[in-house]
């Protein structure tokens, strides 16, 4: 995958879920945890996500990752985007499908 790919589908989960762990992330999205560190990072910098820590939890280690507007923005961007290469696959699968069930129409 791409980082765009990884990005869209890091700001899709923190959508569904803010307070999810990046172990669960790693685990849902297939990606190490290294990269899903190194991308919330870089979603961080670009002011896409804002990450606070739970002040009052005893286990510092939990966070709750917030998509900033600019980071909605993005994420639309990323979702037409990856819509755009679905719909471009599909017709190019409707292509190939219509000219084999031609060859096979031929052939009988």
């Amino acid at each position: 995958m791409n980082d765009n790919q990884d990005n869209f589908n890091i700001l899709r989960m923190i959508l569904k879920n803010s307070k999810i762990s990046q172990r669960e992330m790693s685990k849902e999205l297939g990606i190490s945890l290294g990269k899903i560190n190194f991308c919330l990072k870089g979603l961080k910098e670009k002011g896409f996500i804002k990450i606070n820590n739970f002040k009052k939890n005893k286990n510092k280690l939990n966070y709750m990752y917030l998509l900033t507007p600019k980071g909605i923005s993005e994420k639309t961007k990323l979702t037409i985007n990856f819509m755009r290469r679905r719909m471009k696959e599909y017709e190019e699968l409707r292509k190939e499908y219509e000219e084999s069930h031609k060859e096979n129409e031929n052939e009988k």
